[in-house]
């Protein structure tokens, strides 16, 4: 039996559920049979009694046995549980997961009609065989599965929104409002206006620039290191396109999603809310049609789904104290990759003065409600056309230009997708075969954009200085080896490495000048020759 069906520990799961432990958030969901709800482990209602409770690993299948959401803790917010096959080196498990993805992947996207044929199809495998081990590992069909996702999508965008019924079902990827009320009904006994909380859904957050913008809310497990996450994103904003907040710890920036049927511009707000181990996302309302989407890249962004235990056990001692730090993602892939390519050997500030001229001379301008916020990164299209003169009078070397251009023109081509979901291997090799983008870069890339967790760029100087492996006869081997045995979470040893770094130069050096003060998250300097820093 794969780790994913092995029976959930009922003991243990109770005694989380008593203690209402944070840590165990979205690892499991309770179903009550005395109340026919299912709730999250940090749920505040009173505890049932043991005998009357069911333990389930996905929420799917505690609605399959019949459950129902509470409406109290919203299973909707939970962090995903996710994590246990990235330790497995079971085939079905993997190709049960991948197919999980997908499946999630058409909910963000609000594909109506999709199913498993499709994602059989992406897989390369018959949706026979493929329905036949994702029921052997989740225990329940894809289709409820899909189901649930897109009920769930639907009931947190009734419950924190405004917005019509018609538009809340296309947006959770139903074909019709009469299917969606249909299964609403079936599945939650009641009718999707019942859940409209009179007089507060769509009301503004403070956190929202003159009350616009819609607003949800989404969990995380702790321990999360805040402050870090803020100070790596605040050291490589973007003026213009990016800003942080470290008061207020929010985090802000302009955004592009291109749809099947349209592009659309907005702005997005992330807020901590450490006490309550949650993130509120505030969304321009322009940037609705994309707003599923929009809400998992968020997730990504900020690395909210991460299981500190598993991967505190797999890194060991070595990296103790440092569970907190997660690994920061993107909510532009092709944007992270330009900034990767422009930052190979100089510093952090100057990499992102060259990004700067490159927003304020090909960008398009966009208003917003914050003054800091004026543009967007430009896109494939932009970049691809750009010419070298134009390029050049920027102060980027002709053989960034290359690399720029020929990553723009894949993008554009659809022959590189540079976000998560996406075939890891395929990518990075596609990558490297592009001019000026090495094995560094690729795997960089990977770590932030494609969310892989095991991503390990073996090369980089600051990295093989932490490990202490400098002085080795073959310093990219040595690191190479030490880092099996924290597989699959290497990228996280890699952010954990460059932050005990960091503050061990920070301990051991003179105090900086005010001016050039580096963030206690920065990566150390300067960067190895040839291979582009974080």
């Amino acid at each position: 039996m794969s780790a994913a069906c092995t029976p959930l520990d009922s003991d243990a799961c109770y005694l989380a559920l008593k203690t209402r432990d944070a840590r165990f958030d979205g690892r499991f969901f309770t179903g009550v049979t005395s109340t026919g709800i299912y709730c999250r482990p940090v749920c505040k209602v009173r505890t049932p009694r043991h005998e009357n409770c069911s333990f389930f690993s996905l929420a799917a299948q505690a609605e399959s046995a019949g459950f129902r959401p509470c409406l109290r803790c919203r299973p909707e917010m939970a962090p995903a549980n996710a994590q246990a096959v990235w330790s497995t080196q079971d085939a079905s498990a993997i190709l049960a997961q991948q197919a999980a993805a997908l499946l999630d992947a058409q909910t963000r996207s609000g594909e109506a009609g999709s199913g498993m044929a499709t994602v059989a199809g992406k897989l390369g495998v018959s949706a026979r065989h493929l329905r036949r081990i994702f029921e052997a590992q989740w225990g329940i069909s894809p289709l409820q599965y899909l189901q649930t996702r897109r009920l769930l999508c639907a009931k947190q965008l009734l419950t924190d929104t405004a917005l019509p019924i018609t538009q809340v079902a296309a947006l959770s990827g139903f074909a019709s409002v009469r299917r969606f009320n249909a299964a609403f009904v079936q599945h939650y006994r009641l009718q999707p206006r019942a859940l409209r909380k009179a007089g507060t859904a769509g009301l503004p957050s403070p956190t929202a620039a003159q009350g616009q913008g819609l607003v949800l809310k989404a969990g995380y497990r702790p321990p999360y290191d805040v402050d870090a996450m803020l100070a790596f994103l605040q050291q490589r904003a973007l003026p213009g396109v990016e800003a942080v907040d470290l008061q207020a710890r929010c985090y802000r920036r302009t955004i592009a999603i291109q749809l099947p049927a349209q592009r659309h511009t907005g702005w997005v707000l992330a807020r901590f809310l450490p006490a309550a181990c949650t993130v509120e996302l505030v969304i321009s309302e322009s940037l609705i049609p994309a707003l599923p989407r929009l809400v998992a890249d968020l997730r990504q962004l900020l690395d909210l789904d991460a299981d500190p235990a598993p991967i505190a056990a797999a890194l060991g001692p070595r990296f103790a104290g440092l569970e907190g730090l997660r690994v920061p993602g993107t909510l532009d892939g092709l944007e992270l990759a330009v900034r990767g390519i422009l930052g190979q050997q100089i510093t952090v500030t100057a990499a992102r003065t060259l990004c700067l001229r490159l927003v304020q001379a090909l960008g398009q301008p966009l208003a917003t409600p914050y003054p800091d916020l004026t543009h967007l990164f430009p896109d494939a299209a932009q970049l691809a056309q750009a010419s070298g003169d134009t390029l050049g009078a920027l102060g980027i070397v002709k053989q960034r230009q290359a690399a720029i251009t020929a990553l723009a023109r894949s993008v554009a081509d659809g022959r590189i997708h540079l976000g998560a979901g996406s075939d890891v291997v395929q990518t990075m090799a596609a990558l490297q075969t592009l001019p000026g983008i090495g094995p560094w870069t690729a795997g960089y890339i990977a770590m932030r954009a494609l969310r892989w967790p095991d991503a390990f760029p073996s090369g980089d100087v600051a990295l093989q200085s932490a490990l202490g492996v400098r002085q080795a006869k073959s310093p990219a081997l040595e690191a190479e080896r030490l880092a099996q045995a924290w597989r699959p979470w290497r990228s996280y040893a890699v952010v954990r490495a460059w932050h005990a770094l960091a503050d061990n130069k920070a301990m051991t050096a003179a105090p900086p000048e005010p001016a050039t003060a580096t963030p206690r998250t920065a990566t150390p300097q300067p960067a190895a020759p040839g291979r582009a820093k974080p």
